[in-house]
């Protein structure tokens, strides 16, 4: 009778969980054609997708009975209940009234959405609202309208700085690889995008150590007074088992949240006239609110604007006051060009006024990147943050859109500014960036963070580095502590992997020369080198936050160290797999999707948020998109 009664609750419990579905479907318009750029959100949560080129989603929800919200700018919000429903087709219907408030700039030049188009020219009037503020401070604009038939979907415009895949070096004639630490994920994200709208992303769009970098690893905590752990490995290198792949792996020190300083944070927002898509403004009002629902009473958060001219839209106010943070947000809107110069000066002198000693003072710009008034070359930006980063401000850059998108001054804005970049396409990805990685993100805890590898020539005959190709410094910036480099945050790992071709080993990468005529490389040279089972040794040099002066950690990896070919350095190798595929790299050799899907479901592990089960799905898409 006990047992009867037992498995009765255990079924009621188990009937009680709410399942977990997939639901898929197609957003078209009033005419049938396919919608893309819809927002897709289950109702209560933060979990949700935008519709892609061809107006579908495929979204995971938490019930039987969610509900699912379709919005888009300009059309009607729509709410429709799953009601166990595993397909949901959605048309949408322009709404007029919305339509009088928006400012719609188009770069793209296909008409892939005419019949949204002619709603809006039908509707706007010449009513245009460029920013809804309080504050005196603000600097407005004319107002003006740009109306086109298109939404920016073409890719044509987005800017990437080039990529040239390292190659492999001897040891005898480059011993030492040095570069500065990357925690930046916009790659990865970036990249689903572009295979989530059934493209192959551009090659140099494709930032291999980004990609690693995007998923978090299972180092150890630091013991001790560093704020990190460093843990070397190797196995056997995936795409060809002649090759050896070592992992070189730093973990940061976790903090909780209630243990981080005060935070001093200033939005800086674009809002000009391209920043009106719905993946946009829209999706990063919607990030940055979620942001503001983390601060606590001792954060102050303000919030500058910028497009045709910059203004301060909400003085520093304390996490106390959230509505009044969400309020400025929900009233802005786009229109306008891009003085981004102006917003970034104006953005960084607030956070010095306001700067909190010992707290974490960081500026947040949420852009396109697609500045075209006042410094808009890669060079002029690049010093303009050079100098701000001296005031003690971290910078940290999230990215959104498509079409016009500027990946290459982003990236140089995070690097130059001491901070980090990540690309928000989605607010699941938001979500991850400013929720479940807060401290990662947002707090520092190290900064010029440089590795130094210097490699056996008895035990190593050539090695490459995998990525990290626009992160690479010379040998003697190592030391020079007046060269800036990567900063790491409370919680986050860095991954660096390299291919090392061994002794004996023959291999088509590594090429040779004639005999030299003035240079004899005698054995003796190496000899106290070929006595030693040591494969490599690691340098690390990181500053503290506050402090200018680096302290210097080495580490040895020998081959007959205990070597566990663990979940870590497999992922690692799955993504790096994936990645050269992408990029159609010749150091892929025979290396497969089916082998990355292999390899990466054998090493999937813990996978507290879904990620690595969402990478494992975008293989097999991958997979079906370039065949």
């Amino acid at each position: 009778m006990k047992r009867i009664i037992l498995i009765l609750i255990t079924l009621g419990a188990l009937t009680s969980q709410k399942p977990v579905m997939i639901i898929t479907g197609t957003v078209t318009d009033e005419t049938g054609a396919n919608l893309p750029g819809v927002n897709v959100i289950e109702k209560g949560t933060s979990n949700g997708i935008t519709t892609d080129l061809n107006g579908k989603y495929s979204l995971t929800v938490t019930g039987s009975q969610s509900i699912l919200v379709f919005s888009f700018i300009g059309l009607q919000t729509q709410e429709v209940k799953i009601n166990n429903r595993q397909q949901i087709n959605v048309q949408m219907t322009a709404d007029v009234e919305s339509l009088e408030e928006v400012v719609v700039t188009g770069y793209g030049t296909k008409n892939r959405v005419k019949s949204l188009a002619k709603s809006i020219t039908q509707a706007v009037s010449g009513r245009v609202a460029g920013v809804a503020f309080e504050s005196d401070s603000y600097q407005s604009y004319p107002p003006s309208v740009v109306i086109t038939e298109s939404l920016d979907l073409d890719m044509n415009d987005e800017d990437y700085a080039g990529i040239e895949e390292n190659t492999f070096q001897k040891p005898m004639e480059n011993p030492l690889s040095t570069f500065s630490i990357d925690v930046d994920a916009a790659s990865y994200s970036n990249v689903r995008r572009f295979l989530n709208n059934g493209r192959i992303p551009p090659k140099d769009a494709i930032r291999i150590e980004e990609m690693i970098n995007y998923f978090s690893y299972d180092y150890p905590q630091p013991k001790g007074e560093d704020p990190f752990s460093i843990t070397t490995n190797y196995m056997k290198a995936p795409w060809n088992k002649d090759h050896l792949l070592v992992q070189v792996g730093l973990q940061g020190e976790k903090i909780a949240e209630d243990n981080l300083p005060a935070f001093n944070l200033v939005f800086l927002v674009d809002v000009s006239g391209s920043m009106s898509s719905p993946n946009k403004l829209p999706l990063l009002k919607q990030s940055l609110k979620m942001l503001t629902n983390k601060m606590r009473n001792e954060d102050k958060v303000a919030i500058v604007v910028y497009a045709g001219a910059a203004g301060v839209v909400l003085e520093p106010t304390s996490g106390d006051n959230k509505q009044k943070i969400i309020d400025a947000l929900d009233n802005l809107n786009a229109g306008g060009s891009t003085a981004g110069g102006a917003g970034i000066k104006l953005a960084y002198k607030l956070a010095k006024e306001h700067f909190v000693k010992d707290g974490n003072n960081r500026v947040i710009l949420a852009t396109d990147g697609d500045f075209n008034v006042g410094a808009s070359s890669n060079e002029a930006m690049e010093d303009l943050i050079e100098e701000k980063r001296k005031d003690g401000i971290f910078l940290t850059v999230l990215g959104y859109g498509m079409g016009n998108y500027k990946d290459s001054k982003m990236e140089i804005l995070a690097d130059k500014g001491n901070g980090n970049y990540a690309y928000i396409d989605n607010l699941r990805e938001a979500q991850k960036v400013l929720i479940n990685e807060f401290g990662g993100t947002l707090f520092t805890i190290a900064k010029d963070v440089k590795i130094q590898v210097e490699f056996n020539p008895a035990q190593v005959q050539a090695y490459r580095l995998i990525g990290y190709e626009n992160r690479k410094l010379a040998a003697e910036d190592f030391n020079n502590d007046k060269k800036d480099a990567g900063e790491l945050g409370a919680g986050h790992t860095v991954t660096a992997l390299y291919e090392i071709v061994p002794v004996g080993v023959k291999s088509d990468f590594v090429g040779n020369i004639d005999p030299l005529k003035y240079q004899k490389q005698i054995k003796e040279q190496i000899a106290p080198a070929g006595n030693s089972n040591e494969l490599l040794t690691v340098k690390f040099r990181y500053k503290k936050p506050d402090e200018d002066k680096s302290k210097l950690i080495t580490k040895t990896l020998k081959l007959n160290d205990q070597v566990k070919t663990d979940q870590n350095i497999q992922w690692a190798a799955s993504v790096a797999g994936f990645g050269m595929l992408l990029r159609d790299s010749d150091y892929a050799q025979d290396m497969t999707y089916s082998q990355v899907l292999e390899l990466a479901k054998s090493a999937k592990g813990e996978d507290e948020y879904g990620y690595r089960s969402e990478f494992i799905q975008l293989v097999s898409l991958a997979d079906n998109v370039v065949q």
